[in-house]
C-alpha cells in the first residue's frame, strides 16, 4: 500500500474514531501527525510542525479574545441593537445585512477570514439574543465574504486572474466574479429558507427602543447578546433563566412587566466606546495596513483588559480553547499529507484521465473536499495549472472550468475545519459547540458533495470561455 493511501485511510480513521467516542478531533490529528509524519512520511518533529496553522491559531485566540471583552462590556449589546434599528426593527433581514456586510468587505480587498473574522461574532451575538439558527447565521456570514471574493480588485480575484495570466490560459475577470456572487446568493437564499428565514418574518418587528426592562428576578428577562442560559451580566440585575434555541426560525421572548427601574443596555460607556473603537481600529488595520487579524486583535485586547481589568477577567477563560486545539491539529495533519505529496499524488491522478469532462468534475471534487481541510488559495494554486494540459485540447472553455474551480474550493469555507468555517464555530456564543461543530460539518459535507457537480454542470459543460 503506497504511503499516500495510507495517510487518507488514517485521515478517515481518526473522523470514525472522533465522531463515535466523542475525543477532540485535534487532538487525534495531532497523534496521527505523529504517527504517519515518523512512521510513514519519514518526517522529523520541524517536518511534522511545518504544517502548523500559527497564524489562524493567532487569529482564532485573538478574535475570541476581543470579542469576549466586548460581550462582557455590553458592546455587542449595542452593536445588536444598532442593527435592529438599521433595518428598523425586521429580524429577518439581519442575516441578509450580515451577508452584505461581509460580501462588502471581501469585494473591496479584504481577506475572506479577516471579513470573517470582524463580522461573525456580531453576527452571531445577534443570532443568540432573538433566537435565530447560528447555523443560519454563520452561513449568510461566510457565503457572504465568497459572494464578493472574487471581485476584480480583491485578494482572491486578483490571485485567481494573475494564476490564470501566468498559465496563459483565456480568463474573464467579470465572468469569475458574477459566478462566485450568484452561486452563493443562490446557496444563502436556500439556506435562509432551510434553516428557519421564513419563521423570521412572522416575528416582523422587534421593538428598537434603547430601553431594556431588567428583571427582579423572579422570572424571565429579555435575552442577552450572547444569548445563554444564566444570571444577568453586564447591564442585566435579573437571575432569571433565559433561553435562547440553537436552530430554527422565530421564537418569542416573554418580557416581565417591568420594574421601577428600567436599566439601558445601550448607554455608551467609556468602555464600550473604547471597545467599539478597537473594533473599528481592527477594520483599518486589516484592510488599509494589511496588517495580520490575529496580532492586532491580541494587542487591542491586551489593552482594554489594562484599561477595564473588571470586563475582561474572565475573557482569557472565554476563548474557544477546544476549537483552537481541533483546527489546529486536523491543518497540522493536512500539512503533514502536503509535506509526503498525498495532495499533489491525488490531483495528478485525476488530472491524467483521458476524459477532459470526468477529469474536470473530478478535479472539482477534489477542490473542494481538500478547500474544506486546507487553504482555499492553496488548491487554487495547485488545481488550475493541473487542469492545463487538457484545457489546451480545447474541448473545455478555459473560463468556466476556471470559475468552476475558484467555486468549488471556496464555497465549501463553511466547513468547521476550513479558517471561516473555524472562526464562526468559536464566535458562536452559548451554544453546543459539539452539537454546532456537527452542524457545520454535516452542512460542509452538503455543500461539498452539491455544489461542485452544479458549477461543473453549469459552467463546464456547456463549454464557456
Amino acid at each position: 500500500m503506497s504511503p499516500e493511501l495510507i495517510s487518507i485511510l488514517v485521515l478517515a480513521v481518526v473522523f470514525v474514531i472522533a465522531t463515535t467516542r466523542s475525543i477532540n478531533m485535534g487532538a487525534l490529528a495531532f497523534a496521527a501527525a505523529f504517527a504517519v509524519g515518523t512512521l510513514v512520511a519519514d518526517l522529523d518533529a520541524d517536518g511534522i510542525f511545518a504544517g502548523f496553522p500559527g497564524d489562524l491559531f493567532v487569529v482564532l485566540v485573538g478574535v475570541t479574545y476581543l470579542f469576549a471583552i466586548a460581550r462582557s462590556n455590553g458592546t455587542t449589546d449595542w452593536l445588536v441593537h444598532a442593527s435592529i434599528r438599521l433595518v428598523r426593527g425586521r429580524v429577518a433581514l439581519i442575516p441578509w445585512v450580515m451577508f452584505a456586510l461581509t460580501g462588502a468587505l471581501t469585494a473591496i480587498g479584504a481577506v475572506s477570514p479577516a471579513a470573517v473574522a470582524i463580522v461573525a461574532p456580531i453576527a452571531l451575538s445577534f443570532a443568540a439574543r432573538y433566537g435565530i439558527s447560528p447555523l443560519l447565521m454563520g452561513a449568510m456570514v461566510v457565503h457572504g465574504a465568497q459572494a464578493g471574493g472574487f471581485s476584480p480588485i480583491s485578494i482572491y480575484g486578483s490571485i485567481v486572474n494573475g494564476i490564470v495570466e501566468r498559465e496563459k490560459l483565456p480568463g474573464n475577470e467579470v465572468a469569475l466574479f458574477l459566478a462566485s456572487l450568484i452561486v452563493n446568493i443562490v446557496i444563502a437564499g436556500v439556506v435562509f429558507v432551510l434553516f428557519g428565514g421564513l419563521k423570521l418574518w412572522a416575528q416582523g418587528a422587534v421593538d428598537t427602543d434603547d430601553r431594556q426592562e431588567a428583571s427582579d428576578g423572579s422570572g424571565d428577562d429579555s435575552l442577552p447578546a450572547d444569548g445563554g442560559t444564566g444570571t444577568g451580566t453586564g447591564t442585566g440585575t435579573g437571575t432569571g433563566t433565559r433561553t435562547a434555541p440553537h436552530e430554527g426560525g422565530g421564537t418569542t421572548v416573554t418580557r416581565p412587566a417591568p420594574t421601577a427601574t428600567p436599566v439601558t443596555t445601550t448607554r455608551l460607556t467609556p468602555a464600550r466606546i473604547a471597545t467599539l473603537l478597537s473594533l473599528v481600529a481592527l477594520v483599518v488595520a486589516v484592510l488599509a495596513f494589511d496588517l495580520d487579524a490575529g496580532l492586532t486583535a491580541i494587542t487591542l485586547a491586551v489593552f482594554l483588559s489594562t484599561a477595564w481589568p473588571q470586563d475582561s477577567r474572565k475573557a482569557v477563560g472565554e476563548i474557544a480553547w477546544p476549537t483552537v486545539l481541533l483546527i489546529c491539529g486536523v491543518l497540522t495533519y493536512v500539512g503533514v499529507l502536503d509535506e509526503m505529496g498525498t495532495i499533489t499524488w491525488a490531483g495528478e491522478g485525476v488530472g491524467g484521465i483521458g476524459v477532459p469532462l470526468l477529469a474536470a468534475v473530478l478535479l472539482c471534487y477534489i477542490g473542494a473536499i481538500v478547500s474544506a481541510f486546507a487553504s482555499s488559495v492553496g488548491i487554487m494554486g495547485a488545481l488550475i495549472p493541473l487542469a492545463v494540459p487538457f484545457l489546451a485540447q480545447g474541448e473545455i472553455g478555459a473560463v468556466g472550468m476556471v470559475a468552476a474551480l475558484a467555486v468549488s474550493a471556496t464555497v465549501v469555507d463553511v466547513s468547521p475545519f476550513s479558517t471561516n468555517g473555524a472562526l464562526v464555530l468559536a464566535a458562536a456564543p452559548d451554544v453546543d459547540r459539539e452539537r454546532f461543530f456537527r452542524q457545520l460539518m454535516v452542512y460542509g459535507g452538503i455543500v461539498v458533495a452539491a455544489v461542485p457537480a452544479v458549477v461543473w454542470l453549469v459552467l463546464v459543460v456547456p463549454g464557456w470561455g
